[in-house]
């Protein structure tokens, strides 16, 4: 057994540990098989968590694996090599064979096994462990899905492990492939790509989330009852973007911190500060989204207690008005109650009643319908109901 020779140092990523492994034996037998099991980083198929391996040196791939075992051997066969290996929600056995193959911290392995961990940058020994979330806008749905992604970065291997649909990481390879002497930096540059492909697809997200604040303000002036319910739903989302877009703020200053400490090429350098710009940028969007949303959702309460308001005078005035009509019927009806009193009364068929042998009676009834009518009348037009 010899031990494993060690390429010259680039960046943070020097590893105190050597794997020991036998004297190299030349390349792997046959050709590098890009069309293999794993040939993207997307979904993997048949169920598998592997979905890309692949070996460089030099910046250009050398091997296409097609299992964990095989990387792992062929890696100790290329001592200047890197292996880039992409999980999609693998297994303990598998996390815990990559956390053998490269000593990585237990502590890395129990985050990486779980989903949901916040946005956040550790160092453990020479290695570091990211983890980032990432987002899409879904138009068909007009939300944001958002996924998780962790990252392990040594000083010869990437592994990435995706729990969600995003972010598709297939791009980000084909980029670095396409780009020889970048991917030759090592593994620090393959990190800086991810973080800017991360980044990059938070601008889909801005775009999609300022047209619905755009439509929602229309909803709002127009009167939407619904509009309520899709401003707390989108103010959520906000809060979650926010979860994800904040913490990288931190986490690219403190990679930038180590420039000088870690020797960090000047090509990288300048690589994050523009990933560091862009998130800066997109973090203060969404600051300024949720303002906005709380602002809209203030206007629309508003908007809303003024329509009530208005339907509430609307009912007042109709219930005032329906008043005022019974007020005259009731009058009326009264008025009209008293001649039809006297005349029910003096139309009783009695045979002895003071008043039938009185040759005064009827102008009497007469006059005294006429009292009352004009009485009641001028009692109800003094309190204005007629």
């Amino acid at each position: 057994m010899t031990e494993r020779r060690v390429r010259p140092a680039l960046s943070p990523m020097k590893h105190a540990w050597r794997r020991q492994s036998p004297p190299p034996a030349g390349p792997p037998a046959g050709p590098p098989t890009p069309g293999g099991p794993a040939a993207s980083d997307g979904v993997p198929r048949d169920g598998a968590s592997v979905v890309h391996a692949a070996l460089y040196r030099d910046g250009r791939r050398v091997s296409t694996p097609d299992s964990l075992a095989e990387t792992f051997r062929q890696l100790r066969e290329y001592p200047s090599g890197m292996a880039w290996i992409g999980l999609h929600r693998p297994s303990e056995g598998e996390i815990h064979s990559l956390a053998a193959e490269f000593d990585l911290h237990p502590l890395a392995v129990e985050d990486a096994l779980e989903a949901h961990q916040r946005p956040k940058l550790e160092r453990y020994g020479e290695t570091l462990f990211v983890v980032l979330r990432a987002a899409r806008y879904l138009d068909a749905a007009e939300e944001v899905d958002f996924g998780e992604l962790h990252v392990f970065v040594g000083q010869d291997f990437v592994i990435t492990v995706r729990h969600g649909a995003a972010p598709d990481l297939s791009a980000v390879r084909r980029r670095m492939e396409a780009a020889p002497e970048l991917l030759a930096l090592g593994p620090e540059a393959v990190l800086y790509a991810i973080l800017d492909a991360v980044v990059d697809g938070y601008a889909p997200v801005v775009e999609g989330v300022q047209n619905d604040i755009d439509e929602i303000e229309t909803e709002v002036f127009r009167g939407d009852p619904e509009v309520s319910r899709r401003i707390y739903e989108l103010s959520r989302e906000m809060v979650e973007f926010q979860r994800a877009t904040r913490p990288l703020v931190g986490m690219l200053h403190s990679l930038m911190a180590g420039f000088a400490k870690y020797r960090t090429d000047e090509e990288l350098q300048r690589y994050l500060r523009d990933v560091a710009d862009h998130v800066t940028h997109t973090s203060e969007r969404v600051d300024g989204f949720r303002q906005a949303l709380a602002d809209i959702l203030t206007v629309n309460s508003t908007l809303v207690t003024q329509q009530q308001n208005a339907e509430m005078r609307a009912l007042a005035e109709a219930g005032f008005e329906q008043n005022e009509e019974i007020k005259k019927i009731s009058s009326w009806a009264a008025i009209l109650f008293a001649p039809t009193l006297v005349g029910t009364i003096y139309g009783m068929n009695f045979e002895h009643m003071p008043e039938l042998g009185w040759s005064f009676g009827y102008p009497f009834a007469i006059g005294l319908m006429g009292v009352v009518c004009a009485s009641l009348y001028v009692i109800f037009k003094r309190r204005d109901w007629l």
